[in-house]
C-alpha cells in the first residue's frame, strides 16, 4: 500500500469512516457511469474527493487536521497500518503519541490551542446571545468530550484517545440522527397536508384525498427491487453499470472494481453507490409522486442492512474476506423480499398527534415572542420619536443662541449728523479760529446793521 493510499487510511477508516459520510441534505444519487474494468482510477483524485467529504461533526475540521498531522509521522503511520481495530478503540494506539517527533507534537499542540480558542469563542457568543452572564464558560467548555479541557495548551495521548472515542461514538449515532430527522420530516409533511385540507370545502377536500391516494398508488407501481447485497442486485450492477457479461460474474473481481480508491476496503460511500440502480427503479426526480428525501432514506437503509450482514468486525468497512464470506451465504443466493420506505409505517398516529402538539406549542411560543418583539418595537419607536423631538427642540435653541451671539458681536455704525447741525458746527469752528475782539465790537456778519431814524 503506497503513501497516497495510506494517507487518510487506517486512522480515518477506524474513526467510523471519517471522510465518507454525507450530509442528510444531499439528495442526489452517487452515480457509477464509468466502466471500472477499463478506467484506471487515479489515487490522488480519489484522495482529494475523500478529503472533501464532511463527517457532519461540529469538530470535523479539528479531527481532519489531527489525522493529517499524525499521518505525516512515519512511526505513527506504520503503527496505524498494523494496529488492530480494538487496540485503537480501547485507546492503546494513543500511547504511541509519545514516540512521534517533537515537530509533530508542536503542530498538534497548536491545533489543540486553536480548537480550544474556537470553542471558547462559540461559548462567549452563546452567552452573549442569551445574556447569561452568570454562567461559567469553563464549565461549559467541559461539555465537549473530544479533547481534554483541563490542559488547553498541549496535545497529549489522552486527547487522541478522547478524539477517537468521541468521533466513533458520534458517528455511530449519526445514522440514528438521520433516521429521526427523516421521521420528523415525514410527520411534518403529513401535518401540513392535514392543515391544508382543513382550509378546503368538502368537495375540494374529497378531490385532494383522491389525488393523494392515487399518487401513493402510482409510486408503488415500480419494477421489482432486488434485495440489497444479494447476488441478483450485484449482478445487475455488474451487467448494467460495469458493462460485463452476467454469466462471468466473479465476487473477487466485483470487489476490486468497486473499491474505487484501491485501499482494500469497500467503504460506506462506495457501498451506497452500488444501490443507485435499485433506487432509480423507485424514484424519479421528474415524478410528482416521488420524494427525493425518501430516496436518500432508502439508500441509508440499504447501506445499514448490508453493513449489518457483511461487516463482521463492525468497523464500518468491508474487506475482501468479509465480502467473499457474504457471497457464500444462503441469503446471498435466495434473499427475502425488500420493503421500501413506502411499504412500511414510519410513525404511528399517536406519534403524529404528539408531534402536532409540539408544533402547536412551538407556534404559540413563537407568537408570544413575536408579540413581545412587536411591543418592544413600538416602545422603541416612541422613544425614537421623543428623542427626535428633543433633538429638534435643542437644535432650535442652539440656533437662537448662535443668532443672538452674532448680533452682539456686530459693531455699532457711527451716527450721521444733521445737515443744519453740520453747518452750524462749521461756523463754530470758523469763529473759534478767529482772534478775540475788543469789548464793544461784534463781527459785522453776525450783527444786523442799524439804520438811523429819519
Amino acid at each position: 500500500m503506497g503513501t497516497g493510499q495510506v494517507r487518510w487510511g487506517r486512522m480515518s477508516l477506524i474513526c467510523s469512516s471519517l471522510l465518507l459520510l454525507t450530509s442528510l441534505a444531499a439528495v442526489s444519487a452517487v452515480p457509477i457511469d464509468k466502466d471500472k474494468a477499463k478506467v484506471k482510477v487515479e489515487p490522488m483524485e480519489e484522495e482529494q474527493k475523500s478529503q472533501s467529504a464532511d463527517t457532519g461533526l461540529f469538530y470535523d475540521r479539528y479531527l481532519r487536521e489531527v489525522v493529517e498531522v499524525l499521518e505525516t509521522d512515519r512511526h505513527f503511520r506504520e503503527k496505524l497500518q498494523t494496529a488492530d481495530i480494538e487496540d485503537i478503540k480501547s485507546g492503546k494506539i494513543s500511547k504511541e503519541l509519545d514516540l512521534v517527533s517533537h515537530h509533530i507534537r508542536t503542530k498538534l499542540d497548536e491545533l489543540k490551542r486553536q480548537e480550544v480558542a474556537r470553542l471558547r469563542m462559540l461559548i462567549r457568543a452563546k452567552m452573549d446571545q442569551g445574556d447569561d452572564t452568570g454562567m461559567d464558560h469553563r464549565a461549559l467548555l467541559r461539555q465537549f468530550e473530544h479533547l481534554n479541557q483541563n490542559n488547553p495548551h498541549s496535545f497529549e495521548p489522552q486527547d487522541l484517545d478522547l478524539l477517537i472515542r468521541t468521533a466513533t461514538k458520534d458517528l455511530e449515532n449519526y445514522d440514528k440522527t438521520r433516521h429521526d430527522e427523516f421521521k420528523r420530516y415525514e410527520m411534518m409533511k403529513e401535518h401540513e397536508r392535514r392543515e391544508y385540507l382543513k382550509t378546503l370545502d368538502e368537495e375540494k377536500r374529497k378531490e385532494e384525498e383522491e389525488k393523494y391516494e392515487e399518487m401513493k398508488k402510482k409510486h408503488r407501481e415500480h419494477p421489482k427491487i432486488n434485495h440489497p447485497g444479494s447476488k441478483d442486485q450485484l449482478k445487475e450492477v455488474w451487467e448494467e453499470t460495469d458493462g460485463l457479461d452476467p454469466t462471468d460474474f466473479d465476487p473477487k473481481t466485483f470487489f476490486k472494481l468497486h473499491d474505487t480508491n484501491s485501499d482494500g476496503f469497500i467503504d460506506e460511500q462506495e457501498l451506497e453507490a452500488l444501490f443507485t440502480k435499485e433506487l432509480e427503479k423507485v424514484y424519479d426526480p421528474n415524478n410528482e409522486e416521488d420524494d427525493m428525501v425518501e430516496m436518500e432514506e432508502e439508500r441509508l437503509r440499504m447501506r445499514e442492512h448490508v453493513m449489518t450482514e457483511v461487516d463482521l468486525n463492525r468497523d464500518r468497512l468491508i474487506d475482501l474476506q468479509e465480502f467473499i464470506r457474504a457471497t457464500e451465504k444462503r441469503e446471498f443466493l435466495e434473499p427475502d423480499g425488500w420493503e421500501t420506505v413506502a411499504d412500511q409505517p414510519i410513525y404511528t398516529e399517536e406519534e403524529l398527534q404528539e408531534f402536532e402538539k409540539q408544533i402547536l406549542q412551538q407556534e404559540e411560543e413563537l407568537k408570544r415572542k413575536a408579540d413581545e418583539l412587536y411591543r418592544q418595537r413600538e416602545d422603541l419607536q416612541k422613544q425614537h420619536e421623543y428623542i427626535q423631538a428633543q433633538k429638534q427642540e435643542l437644535q432650535q435653541v442652539v440656533q437662537q443662541m448662535e443668532q443672538k451671539k452674532l448680533e452682539q458681536q456686530q459693531p455699532v455704525p457711527p451716527a450721521v449728523p444733521d445737515a443744519n447741525f453740520q453747518q452750524g458746527g462749521d461756523q463754530a469752528v470758523h469763529l473759534g479760529s478767529q482772534q478775540p475782539l475788543p469789548p464793544g465790537h461784534l463781527p459785522e456778519a453776525g450783527v444786523p446793521q442799524s439804520h438811523p431814524v429819519p
